[in-house]
């Protein structure tokens, strides 16, 4: 098989304010938010089951989504690195793309336009990207996603910094990472244990894989995309805005 999605679904949501649900499996109007999701991913079409890396309540989580998916278990929260290690030994697939189940907005064809761009380079690190003209209204919560540096000439991606460790300048950059990549898994699984939790929050965070990259002379190629698509929903205001958004859909 070729492609295989690795879903990150581990998280309680303390922000939610609700301790007795899983944050994925927070209500967005009439379903859980990994529905959404979830139902976009199977208009790509791949034929390998999904894996879901599930930990708080998990079990609450395989009840709702039931048997269509493989599940690796987080004990820990360490980072979206360690998330995407626990779903390894799941994984078959030469390629796999990295999602995260509370974005509810992304579209099949956003993520079918990735896997081509990933096939057509050859890339073994391929990302989505999205920019906003300011951080401001639905954007707000952007502005706490990592920054995208870029060369100047060139505008190959040569970094890529978390908010909690950017620089005011680089705080100032309009480009966000998102945080879904399509990696081929064995340059990734031969990669990841390099990463380390050196950072203001002590995780290890799967966008040091970029450094990484970087450093070994690969080109990261990226695509950026409708930044309505990379709304996440991890606190009670992201909810508001994400209701907002999707009644704004559903009436367009």
């Amino acid at each position: 098989m070729r492609n295989q999605f690795v879903i990150l679904a581990a998280g309680k949501g303390t922000r939610m304010n609700n301790e007795q649900v899983p944050k994925v499996l927070t209500m967005l109007k009439a379903k859980p938010l990994i529905l959404y999701l979830l139902e976009e991913i199977e208009k790509v079409g791949q034929l390998i089951k999904p894996v879901v890396v599930v930990g708080y309540m998990h079990k609450q989580v395989e009840a709702v989504l039931g048997d269509g998916f493989l599940y690796a278990l987080q004990e820990q929260q360490l980072g979206t690195a360690h998330a995407v290690l626990a779903a390894r030994k799941k994984v078959k697939a030469e390629n796999i793309l990295v999602l995260y189940g509370d974005m509810p907005f992304i579209q099949a064809d956003s993520l079918k336009e990735l896997i081509n761009m990933h096939f057509k380079t050859g890339s073994k690190i391929s990302m989505l990207t999205a920019q906003v003209e300011s951080y401001g209204g639905i954007y707000e919560s952007l502005e706490h996603y990592g920054r995208i540096i870029r060369e100047p000439i060139e505008h190959n991606i040569v970094g890529i910094v978390e908010f909690k460790d950017a620089s005011p300048e680089q705080r100032q950059i309009k480009e966000v990472n998102p945080g879904i990549y399509m990696f081929n898994a064995g340059w990734l699984w031969n990669n990841l244990d390099k990463i380390q939790n050196h950072n203001a929050q002590a995780e290890y965070y799967l966008t040091d894989i970029a450094k990484v990259a970087i450093e070994q002379g690969e080109k990261i190629h990226s695509l950026m995309i409708n930044p309505k698509e990379v709304l996440g929903v991890n606190s009670r205001q992201d909810l508001a805005v994400a209701e907002e958004v999707l009644a704004e859909n559903i009436s367009g």
